[in-house]
Order: C-alpha cells, then structure tokens, then sequence
C-alpha cells in the first residue's frame, strides 16, 4: 500500500515557485497518473501550468481561496508554479476566525 502524504507551503504575500513537474513520488504512481490534489487557502494566487517549462508558453488561472486543484491522467506530469500572490484577497471571515496572516496557504496530498 502507498503512503498518502500531504505537503503544507505557505506563500508569503511576495511567495512564488517556479515552474516545474511533481516527480518525487513512486514511479509507478506518476505512470498511472495519479492524482495531486491541491487546496487553497487564503489570497488568491495566479497560477501557471502548460506542457513545458516556459513560463511564456504557460496559461494561467486564478486560485481563490477554497478552490481545489486536481491534476493526474494525462494531467499527472503538467509544469505547473505560482506567480503572484495578491494580497488582501482572502475572505475577510477566514481571517477573523483564524488568525491566518497574510498570504496563501496551500495543502497539496499526493500518494507515493
């Protein structure tokens, strides 16, 4: 049985991560193309993805706090990264009751 993990980064609110692929699980989970599963939590992030690791090749979307990101099948290998972080777009609720500071809070469960 493989293990189900779950990485937590935060994105300050000048945060970023450059393209790259998810790789460090088992060979057999990234040929069967399983899942990442993504959560966002706080400021909204641009995020990019696309078929190769060329950020002006790259698309963008929008991941506001609560969306969920799924990438596996034929998605499983995407060049995928975060551009900006933009702050003061966190639901003002989410941060009266939890005290999150500024920026982006990602929780992303792979299986390996």
């Amino acid at each position: 049985m493989r293990p189900d993990i779950c990485i937590v980064n935060f994105y300050s609110t000048n945060g970023r991560l450059g393209l790259h692929q998810d790789r460090d699980e088992s060979r057999d989970s990234i040929d069967k193309g399983l899942p990442v599963v993504s959560f966002s939590i706080g400021d909204t992030a641009t995020f990019l993805y696309g078929d190769e690791r060329d950020a002006d090749q790259a698309k963008d979307v929008l991941l506001e706090s609560g969306d969920v990101l799924i990438f596996g099948g034929n998605s499983r290998k995407v060049y995928h990264g975060v551009t900006a972080i933009h702050a003061d777009t966190a639901p003002k609720s989410l941060l009266e009751e939890t005290n999150l500071r500024p920026g982006r809070l990602n929780l992303t469960f792979k299986q390996y």
